[in-house]
C-alpha cells in the first residue's frame, strides 16, 4: 500500500500526475462505489417487485410457478421476458462495475482505496435500509 499522488487508474488514459487529479478521482470512484450499492438494491427490489407473489403449490401438483401481475393476471416467467433482459443487463452492469472496483482497490493506493470503501459505506447507508428482510425459502432450519 502507497500514499502517492501518481497513478493510472484501469486504463492509461485515467491517469493523475497531481494531488487534484487525485482528489477527483476519489470522487469518481467514490460514486462508482455507491452507484455499486445502489445498483444492487435496485436489482433486488425489480426481481421482488416481479417475483412477490408466486403462487406456491403442493409438492405433489405438477403446476408451475406463475407471478401474478399487478392486474391480477398469471404470468408465467420466461428466459425470454423483457425483465429477465433488463436484470441480464443491470447484473452486466453491476459485474463490471464490481471488478472496476476490485482493480482500482488492487492499485494499492491507500487514498483511491478509501475511496471505494467510503462509496461503498455511503451507498448501503443510502440504500440498504430499503432492504426488507428476506426469507430464504429453501433454508431448512427454520
Amino acid at each position: 500500500f502507497h500514499f502517492g499522488t501518481t497513478e493510472t487508474v484501469l486504463f492509461s488514459s485515467w491517469s493523475f500526475t497531481s494531488t487534484g487529479g487525485l482528489i477527483g478521482s476519489m470522487v469518481g470512484i467514490f460514486f462508482m462505489a455507491a452507484l455499486y450499492e445502489g445498483l444492487k438494491y435496485y436489482r433486488e427490489y425489480l426481481f421482488w417487485r416481479t417475483y412477490n407473489s408466486l403462487q406456491y403449490r403442493a409438492v405433489t401438483l405438477t403446476a408451475q410457478k406463475r407471478v401474478v401481475s399487478d392486474d391480477n393476471q398469471v404470468v408465467q416467467p420466461s428466459m425470454l421476458s423483457p425483465m429477465h433482459f433488463l436484470q441480464t443487463l443491470l447484473h452486466i452492469i453491476q459485474v463490471v462495475l464490481s471488478y472496476f472496483l476490485m482493480l482500482i482497490f488492487m492499485t494499492y493506493n491507500v487514498w483511491l482505496c478509501i475511496a471505494v470503501v467510503a462509496g461503498a459505506a455511503v451507498g448501503y447507508f443510502l440504500f440498504g435500509w430499503k432492504k426488507s428482510v428476506i426469507v430464504d425459502v429453501t433454508e431448512h432450519c427454520h
